[in-house]
Formats: C-alpha cells, structure tokens, sequence
C-alpha cells in the first residue's frame, strides 16, 4: 500500500514537473538580458548598455525593494521604472516581499502576486507583470500550476539554452554574474544557442565596475552585447521571446 501511495505520489510530482512544456518552433537563436531586484545600476547602466545594442531587457521586479538601500545596492526608483517601461524594457514580477516560491503556500503566493501587481499599477497603469521569475531561483513544484495561470512564464537559474521542448514555467537562465562566469564562459553559451537554435537567457543583478557577489561588470555585459551582434542574434526581452515563438 505504502509503494502505491509512493507511486501515485511521484506520478503527480511529475505532472507538476512537466507542467507548460513548449516545443520551440524552428527559429534564428535570440538572447535575453534580465535582471532581479531592482539595483539603480541595471536601470542606469544595463539599460543603457542594452540599448546601445538596440536591444531591450527583462527587469523582475520586487515592490518591496523599490527605492531602498540593501546590503550591495541601493533599489532604483519609480522615476526610473516609468523610464525603463516607456523606452520598451519589461517589467516583471517578483514576489512583492521578495519571499521564495517554496515558503509560500497558494494563498500567500496570491496576496503577493496581487500586491506586487497593484503596486506597480500605481507608479504606471499601463504596466503589466506578464512574466514571473522565482525569487533566489528556488522554484516550487506546488506553485508552479498557479503560476501557470497567472503568468505567461517563470524563469529560474538553471543553467542552459532554451531549445526543442521548455518548461515555460522553469524557464533557464544563465548567470551574467563576473563571480561565475567569464569571457570565455559567455561564448560558450552564445556557442550552444547558435547551434540548437535556441532562446538563451543571461540573468544578473548590478552592473559595476565593482559588483557585488550577484553582479557584472560594464565589461563583461558589453562583451555579451558584442557576442550577440557577432552572431546576429536579436536581442529582445522575455515577453518579446515568448511572442516569437508563439507561446
């Protein structure tokens, strides 16, 4: 009986597992630049690196952190969100208290959506979180069905190139982060989404000449920037990438 209950048990684990699966249709590969918690240095200098380049980038966004001073970086303000959206970067959704996916039941992870949601409505009414990102990349196999039905995705951190089948819900995403990466290591994966046609996804945090553990550097942003013009990848963000290829 145990073995049954175990049985069923994993059966449904796995449907939650395989929830949102989305087969990429033949495709040029594209990148995307995100970025998580709202560092004033990813709205001033990312954004106008990623510009530069004509291209836009994915900002996930967490309320509670908007115009605060934090242990590494001190949280853009609403000035700069309403620059960012009206230049046509995304705005996307943490959870309002920056809480992790796997602490919150479907109640909480509601009322956070929802308070996230109204209070980037009231700095722009035309703004939309269409796109979710799990807070410190920890996803939750119980909140990913609720979040299937809120957003149109949910990127994570694991590392990888989107390509054939995705998990719209447990989007990967590799780190733009100087402590885990270099030069080389961005062109690797520039490499890989190249040859499967696929979606990569970079995530960071601050750009400085003097990042925190979670950040780049100027530097190594612009030699990613120069690796997609090199390879005539567009550069477009989340919402963007989810259009292109139907999903």
């Amino acid at each position: 009986m145990l073995s049954a209950l175990n049985g069923r048990l994993s059966n449904r684990l796995a449907r939650h597992f395989r929830a949102a699966p989305h087969r990429l249709p033949a495709h040029a590969p594209m990148v995307s630049f995100t970025f998580d918690d709202a560092p004033d240095s990813a709205a001033n200098e990312g954004a106008s690196l990623l510009e530069a380049h004509g291209g836009r980038g994915t900002f996930y966004l967490a309320g509670s952190l908007i115009d605060q001073p934090g242990d590494h970086w001190h949280g853009l303000s609403n000035d700069a969100i309403i620059r960012l959206h009206r230049g046509g970067h995304e705005i996307a959704c943490h959870t309002f208290s920056h809480l992790r996916a796997v602490d919150l039941d479907e109640s909480a992870m509601a009322r956070e959506i929802e308070r996230n949601r109204s209070h980037f409505r009231g700095i722009d009414s035309s703004i939309k979180l269409e796109n979710f990102a799990y807070p410190y990349g920890l996803a939750s196999v119980w909140r990913k069905p609720q979040l299937a039905k809120t957003f149109r995705s949910a990127r994570g951190i694991l590392p990888g190139v989107n390509s054939d089948v995705i998990d719209l819900q447990f989007l990967r995403a590799s780190p733009l982060v100087n402590c885990e990466i270099d030069a080389a290591g961005v062109d690797r994966y520039f490499d890989e989404a190249v040859a499967s046609g696929g979606w990569l996804i970079f995530y960071g945090h601050d750009v400085v000449d003097a990042p925190s553990p979670y950040g780049c550097t100027p530097a190594l942003m612009r030699h990613a920037l120069t690796a997609a013009d090199k390879r005539d990848m567009p550069i477009v963000t989340v919402a963007e990438a989810l259009r292109r290829i139907g999903a």
